[in-house]
């Protein structure tokens, strides 16, 4: 009798392994499908509204559901380095709770794309930032993480690849060439990212965000520098942050609060394209 209870016993062992989740993110996978469902429940939620007035008198309400919706739609994309050593680090960051980070993609340096969160949810990416007058950028983009430590040159199969995923969140969402920026951007006093290392001109050149032109005109002697950043949408709150992102982004050579007459010029030249 004990030989048929063990080899059952074995058979059922291997039966349950056959149905548990494998890979190395199993249990986030798992997590993330419970999260998800969770957002199903309550999109999925049709009741009224229960109100009462100043007396407690009971207001009607009633629930009829529109035909005219449909999810959030991302309208900028954010682009950060990582920070760290590998993919794997960052990924074991993004599935860990008290981390409280989050992105949509990560690319690795070999070019491998990891499509970490679904693009019509908020990932937490862009913390305190403003652009322009948009003080929740985690509410209206998509966040992309490269995996790079920020003092190396990005690696060409990891820009190939940011490249066709640009391409087709571009088309997929209508987004406007402007609104693809860095973290640098949106949040100067706090983020060097993705920083001068990064290939924007590579990136303007495919429509992806803005450069300046090759000739430059003359910045006119009244021009006014911080209104010119205000429109292109830098939080001028910290002028000299918000200086050293532009810099960081469209000089690449020096990050210093000064502006030359030459960063001068660019700015000229770039905040006539926004």
């Amino acid at each position: 009798m004990k030989r048929p209870f063990i080899l059952f016993f074995l058979a059922l062992v291997l039966l349950i392994a056959s149905c548990s989740p494998k890979g190395p993110y199993a249990i986030t996978n798992k997590e993330y499908n419970r999260e998800t469902d969770s957002v199903v429940n309550v999109i999925e939620r049709q009741q009224p509204v229960l109100l009462t007035d100043s007396s407690g008198t009971t207001i009607p309400s009633d629930w009829v559901g529109t035909v005219n919706f449909n999810l959030r739609k991302p309208n900028y994309v954010i682009i950060h380095f990582t920070a760290q050593d590998s993919a794997a680090q960052t990924l074991k960051t993004f599935t860990v709770v008290k981390t409280q980070v989050s992105a949509h993609y990560v690319i690795g340096r070999d070019g491998k794309v990891y499509h970490m969160l679904n693009d019509y949810l908020r990932a937490w990416h862009a913390g305190f930032s403003k652009w322009g007058s948009i003080s929740d950028m985690n509410s209206c983009s998509i966040g992309i993480e490269l995996d790079n430590n920020g003092s190396e040159p990005f690696k060409p199969a990891q820009i190939n690849s940011l490249l066709a995923l640009l391409a087709q969140l571009k088309k997929a969402y209508n987004i406007p060439a402007s609104n693809f920026i860095g973290h640098q951007d949106i949040a100067p006093a706090r983020k060097p990212d993705p920083g001068p290392l990064f290939p924007w001109k590579t990136l303007a050149q495919h429509g992806f965000g803005y450069w300046s032109d090759d000739v430059l005109e003359l910045a006119p002697d009244n021009f006014d520098a911080t209104t010119a950043l205000k429109l292109i949408g830098y939080d001028t709150s910290n002028l000299n942050a918000a200086i050293v992102a532009f810099k960081r982004h469209f000089i690449q050579t020096d990050e210093s609060p000064t502006l030359t007459q030459l960063d001068l010029n660019v700015l000229y030249n770039v905040y006539q394209k926004y």
